[in-house]
């Protein structure tokens, strides 16, 4: 029987070991805002589940806050944190945030949770640790008002690239804390600007790709690193320009390409198959079954990472059965207790 390690290994080289790995991810929001409780509840769904890897969902707003963005709890596991203070809506703040980050905490305290993940799970579960494009750090300090966004951007480019230029280096220096941790790599992803109905491909290559470059560059230092494109309409490009071993989208999204024409087409493993909503939350565990059977034959396993195009949404709603029937179609035959 293979480990873990070596099934994921054999995704990424285009190929499979004994059966392909699985995993999935979601957000549980009353446990991220403190380490313990976010490293218990990790590395219990793991273990609960038999999951290959671990993509570790980190409060999605520690990125923002290092630059002065704040939020705080809502005090419910399936509601997202409340916002008190963009942090990024001005060409003020936007001075501010080019001077540098304002907190280091935020960020180094999702270093600490991969650590104690990674020291809990062993070397033979790999874990990616998850960064934001500064692209998307940028969305969030706007306060995720995309027309703001890309109206910034064209108002002050000079400013808006200097404060990428900083929120670039910050994430750079964040891999690296990671991988120094024990992270297999990076789970890296781009929202909402994946999408070339949203920013055309060029406008991208001009504004946003150059600080993609420097953030993710670090990760090449991994073995497992994973390309998030979140959203429909994906730009297929980006996979050439930001390489990874490993390409994660939602192949249900409008105008997305399959698992198999991702894979065949730019010759990288890919992490997929599963709806990020239903049936994996609302559905029934045939459903699930049926679904993750489907993807899996439309691939041949081979090169495939078997796991929801996107975080399960609602993760805490997820019936525990439903997700059972999803590593049971990969070829466990019992989650581990």
């Amino acid at each position: 029987m293979s480990t873990s390690r070596e099934r994921v290994a054999a995704a990424l080289a285009l190929d499979r070991a004994d059966r392909p790995p699985v995993s999935a991810w979601g957000h549980t929001y009353d446990r991220e805002w403190a380490v313990d409780s976010l490293v218990e509840s990790t590395v219990a769904g793991a273990r609960r589940f038999g999951f290959d890897f671990v993509k570790l969902q980190i409060r999605a707003t520690c990125f923002a806050e290092a630059f002065g963005a704040r939020w705080r709890p809502s005090g419910s596991a399936q509601a997202e944190p409340v916002l008190e203070r963009a942090g990024g809506t001005s060409v003020e703040d936007w001075r501010r945030i080019a001077g540098g980050p304002t907190a280091s905490e935020p960020l180094e305290l999702q270093v600490e949770v991969i650590r104690r993940v990674v020291e809990e799970l062993g070397p033979d579960l790999p874990c990616l640790q998850t960064v934001f494009s500064p692209g998307m750090v940028a969305w969030y300090l706007t306060g995720r008002d995309t027309a703001l966004l890309l109206r910034l951007v064209r108002d002050a480019p000079d400013l808006l690239r200097a404060g990428m230029a900083q929120i670039a280096l910050a994430l750079a220096s964040f891999t690296q804390d990671s991988l120094a941790a024990g992270a297999a790599g990076v789970f890296y992803a781009v929202n909402p600007l994946a999408d070339a109905a949203l920013v055309a491909p060029s406008d991208y290559a001009t504004w946003f790709l150059p600080h993609d470059r420097t953030a993710i560059e670090p990760a090449s230092e991994g073995w497992f690193n994973m390309l998030h494109l979140c959203g429909p309409r994906i730009d297929v490009g980006l996979v050439e320009r930001l390489p990874t071993e490993c390409v994660n989208w939602s192949a249900h999204d409008e105008g997305n390409p399959s698992l198999a024409e991702m894979r065949d087409r730019f010759g990288r493993a890919v992490a997929g198959g599963l709806h990020r909503r239903t049936p994996i939350v609302t559905g029934t565990p045939e459903q699930v079954r049926a679904e993750a059977l489907a993807a899996l034959e439309a691939t041949g396993g081979r090169g495939h990472l078997l796991t929801p195009g996107c975080s399960v949404s609602p993760w805490p709603a997820a019936p525990p059965a439903n997700v059972e029937a999803m590593v049971g179609a990969a070829g466990v035959s019992r989650p581990l207790a």
